[in-house]
């Protein structure tokens, strides 16, 4: 049998292709990610590991195989999910005390499409308290894989840190405003945030629900396709889903960028961004331009007025989903998401009703830029890694979602205007994780994000990159 570790590293396509062909089982996979959870149990990604319902399930999946059913390439591949996605029966806490006994009747949309492809959920990843920037007190943190001192990134902070560390071979995670991009880029992996609504929230814990949006954290961009194919697609469960087809995305992976439009704003990029990771995309762009893209430049629309308004609108959305325990439960919610419940609780209508104006003209102007071109470059955080303390605001009011050069700079706008982006490492860093780029594509662009992240992979070693090897 192969070692373990290079068993739990190897790519969620690599691992596909070994179960198909018989080379492993997918209760040897299954229990090598389990040995390695408790292995790496000081890192704390996850809050609750479902052996006994993992191996069942991967038992079940060997015997399907054995019989040459497969439901799809997901087939007997362990992979685990953010602690905001319901399971029918399963403890669902988001990280909060709050919700510390609640078990869901149902079972999130995103989850029953995973299970349905024959992927095997290893258990329930650790977050920030309900997905903002806190950890509720009582609760263990994650770290890091990179090293302890550095931010994981919030909030799907264990999904960012169990698929680095080779602790499930892909994750969910939610982005509100850089949920998936940011522990993405700070612990060195592939995260994609689909467009509003292309993947269902049924299920999801809501923070904001009309910026939330669910996708994969992957170790490669085909890895991060291959989960979007099977939990894309419309929801009657979920009246905000897109009902446009779904695309073949394992087909698009391998389509090259010759030809596509690359939009870039050396300004936007460069501005506030450390010399290390500015450098790093823009040769990335000069990367992807040699492998036959297009560089188009662009100005980017101002954020500013958009940004502004973010607060008021994640806030207002937050106390609206907290309705049923808010301020009735006040004293079990952490400090920090409870002041975040207490400014949303004091937005007027009319400063909510300002800031989605503002939202839609600058969505409105992101969608012009793309009328000259397929996809903008810029990064996914203006550092390659950022102090773990440093990251951590003391209250709601002290989040920045206005300053401009603030860690979330880059992952904001995008959701505002919910266009799909893909991060994934570009760079190397003698400290920590790689740089992350960040392409953004047209609304139900995905296929194309993934055509120019796969070429890029397949033309750099950046995402081979790993901590604890």
């Amino acid at each position: 049998m192969m070692d373990e570790q290079a068993l739990c590293y190897l790519s969620l396509q690599e691992l596909s292709d070994h179960l198909r062909g018989g080379m492993v089982t997918s209760v040897e996979a299954t229990r090598a990610i389990l040995n390695r959870i408790r292995a790496y149990s000081g890192l704390n990604a996850y809050l609750l590991v479902m052996e006994e319902t993992a191996l069942q399930a991967a038992a079940q999946a060997d015997r399907e195989l054995r019989s040459e059913v497969l439901r799809s390439p997901l087939h007997g591949v362990p992979l685990a999910v953010k602690d905001l996605c319901w399971i029918k029966g399963v403890p669902t806490t988001c990280a909060s005390r709050v919700l510390r006994d609640w078990r869901p009747v149902a079972t999130a949309t995103v989850v029953e499409r995973l299970e349905a492809a024959g992927a095997i959920i290893i258990g329930k990843l650790n977050q920030t308290e309900f997905a903002v920037a806190w950890y509720h007190p009582e609760l263990p943190v994650p770290q890091n894989p990179w090293g302890s001192e550095l931010w994981p990134g919030a909030s799907s902070s264990g999904s960012g840190v169990a698929t680095a560390a080779g602790l499930c071979f892909g994750s969910l995670g939610a982005d509100t405003g850089g949920s998936i991009r940011l522990p993405s880029a700070s612990c060195g992996i592939v995260g994609l945030k689909p467009t509003w609504g292309r993947v269902s929230r049924y299920g999801v814990f809501p923070l904001a629900e009309s910026l939330d949006h669910v996708g994969p954290m992957a170790r490669t961009v085909t890895d991060a396709a291959m989960m979007l194919a099977a939990i894309a697609g419309y929801d009657p469960k979920d009246e905000t889903s897109l009902a446009a087809p779904v695309d073949d995305y394992a087909a698009a992976v391998e389509e090259g960028v010759s030809g596509l439009r690359i939009g870039i704003d050396e300004a936007f990029i460069t501005k506030g961004t450390s010399k290390e990771v500015s450098s790093a995309v823009l040769e990335a762009v000069s990367v992807l331009e040699r492998l036959g893209a297009r560089i188009v430049k662009v100005r980017s629309p101002s954020v500013g007025p958009a940004r502004a308004a973010a607060m008021a609108l994640m806030t207002a959305e937050a106390a609206a989903a907290h309705e049923s325990t808010y301020p009735s439960r006040a004293s079990e919610y952490g400090a920090g998401f409870r002041s975040f419940l207490e400014m949303g609780a004091q937005v007027r209508g009319q400063d909510y009703a300002k800031g989605q104006i503002a939202r839609a003209r600058f969505a409105n102007q992101v969608q012009i830029m793309f009328d000259q071109i397929d996809l903008f470059a810029c990064p996914s955080m203006p550092q390659a890694s950022v102090p773990a303390t440093a990251a951590v605001p003391p209250d709601a009011r002290s989040l920045g979602f206005e300053n401009e050069e603030g860690i979330n700079r880059f992952t904001i706008p995008f959701n505002l205007s919910r266009n799909p982006t893909l991060s994934l490492p570009c760079g190397k860093s003698p400290s920590g994780p790689p740089p992350s780029l960040q392409l953004v594509g047209r609304p139900l662009g995905e296929a194309t994000l993934l055509r120019a992240g796969r070429a890029f992979e397949r033309a750099t070693d950046w995402h081979n990159q790993r901590p604890l090897s």
